[in-house]
């Protein structure tokens, strides 16, 4: 049984030393490069991956997917360029493999933000569908894709450290970039917001994160965390009915042309 590790990477030379030498142990490490202007391909050749350029273009679940067109491994694990394989973790997937366990497999990933290991609120530990045999799943989803296969989902053992933000810089760019995507799959979809959504839901999300999954136990950072969830809920909902408007005014602009036109 042949095991390929599965990196996307755009731009990760700081993370993707550290994220490749965690998961040595693979039979075949493919990272699947988004045309980095870093030294990230590079760094992964030097390490022993092999490195596949694809461009992105907005599509996380396709891209996913593409690497599993670039693999003839038997099983797949995914790893993001900022997240790490913890020791032990190597003997769970082994062990997996060698009884033929076919299913996809959630893992345990213990999140790292500007430095500090959370436990609680939206970034306490979290499991995530990461392992599978390669011909039996498929992501789907533009953006917070997810697996989809006939097979049941199993826990594993193991787990994963994920250096999630490092900077406020960092923080922001991810930020901006998913509140438009989460805007552009709902507007897709069809739905609409309205201003009672964007006036309520946003503080719930902070009591929710803060409160219900008890943020304010990770300390000052915990807070700052749940008041960037309420204003990011807030954002992705402005940027939907932005969409929305924009529609409208062009719809009304076509109606008008035709009108000029007979």
């Amino acid at each position: 049984m042949k095991l390929a590790v599965i990196v996307l990477t755009h731009n990760e030379e700081q993370h993707i030393e550290a994220c490749i030498r965690s998961a040595a142990f693979a039979d075949e490490i493919l990272v699947i490069d988004d045309m980095s202007t870093d030294r990230t391909a590079e760094l992964a050749q030097s390490l022993g991956a092999r490195v596949v350029t694809h461009p992105l273009a907005g599509d996380f679940a396709g891209q996913r997917n593409f690497a599993l067109s670039q693999t003839d491994a038997d099983w797949v694990l995914y790893v993001d360029a900022d997240e790490r394989v913890n020791e032990g973790t190597e003997a769970e997937l082994r062990r997996i493999m060698a009884a033929d366990a076919r299913a996809v497999y959630e893992i345990k990933r213990i999140n790292i933000v500007f430095g500090q290991r959370m436990y609680y609120g939206g970034h306490h530990p979290d499991y995530i569908r990461r392992f599978f045999p390669r011909d039996a799943a498929h992501w789907t989803g533009l953006v917070h894709e997810r697996t989809a296969s006939e097979l049941p989902v199993r826990r594993m053992g193991g787990s994963f450290l994920h250096y999630t933000y490092e900077s406020w810089e960092q923080y922001l760019r991810k930020f901006n970039l998913y509140t438009t995507l989460m805007a552009e799959r709902r507007y897709t979809e069809g739905q609409h917001t309205s201003f009672l959504k964007i006036l309520f839901d946003p503080p719930f999300a902070f009591f929710r994160f803060y409160v219900i999954q008890r943020g304010f136990l990770d300390g000052r950072l915990g807070f700052i965390m749940a008041m960037c969830h309420g204003f990011y809920t807030m954002i992705k909902y402005v940027k939907l009915a932005v969409l929305w408007q924009m529609h409208g005014a062009e719809s009304t602009a076509a109606g008008e042309r035709a009108k000029n036109d007979d």
